[in-house]
């Protein structure tokens, strides 16, 4: 089967947004451009999407799958508030390349959480992928389109290469996409912990909660 893609600007049209919603609602996997690569996106409520997507990329359960938002709001209406120190960080840094690790209120297919049932989550720079998660009503998966061990994709046809007709859609921009990943910090605790190093420099975390 052909894969479907779409070239889109910056700002697509609502209906081409709404067409890859459309594919998400059904149990699809679509891929999309984030400011950093390409990501695929299911909806973290379907649990044959969300196995679907971890198959896909050879994905251990328990690790967990990162999700993105449309923003604050977002978040704590659809997965619960996030503690303090979440929500100062969220304010200075989304949208923005900084994922935040917490205590959801509301559960989700058991593949997204990590093994401990935390979840980390981020609002975007990339507006595309901002608007897919309003259009939608609820955040999406963020996880890169490629499989594990294998170099992300930053091209359309980087993810048809790597990940052929298992993909829905590809909302493909021209050119290449660059960027580091997002830096992710686990909120819970009294500090922050740092998870992954990223765009974010972690001394800009901390100072911002000084």
């Amino acid at each position: 089967m052909k894969v479907q893609r779409v070239l889109i600007g910056d700002n697509p049209d609502t209906a081409t947004l709404a067409a890859a919603v459309d594919v998400l609602a059904s149990g699809g996997i679509v891929a999309y451009p984030t400011d950093t690569l390409y990501g695929l996106a299911v909806d973290p409520r379907q649990a044959a999407a969300v196995d679907r997507l971890c198959r896909l990329k050879g994905r251990a359960h328990g690790v967990g799958v990162l999700l993105i938002a449309a923003s604050l709001q977002q978040v704590e209406s659809c997965l619960g508030a996030l503690p303090s120190m979440g929500r100062r960080l969220a304010r200075r840094f989304w949208p923005g390349a900084l994922t935040l690790v917490f205590d959801p209120e509301t559960a989700l297919v058991p593949a997204v959480h990590a093994t401990d049932g935390t979840l980390a989550v981020r609002v975007p720079r990339c507006d595309i992928a901002r608007r897919l998660a309003d259009l939608g009503g609820h955040p999406i998966t963020a996880t890169s389109a490629n499989r594990a061990g294998i170099t992300p994709s930053a091209t359309g046809r980087d993810v048809v290469a790597l990940l052929g007709p298992a993909v829905g859609l590809i909302l493909e921009q021209r050119g290449r996409l660059t960027g580091k990943a997002s830096t992710i910090v686990d909120t819970r605790g009294a500090h922050p912990v740092l998870l992954r190093d990223g765009a974010v420099p972690w001394n800009r975390v901390l100072q911002s909660l000084a």
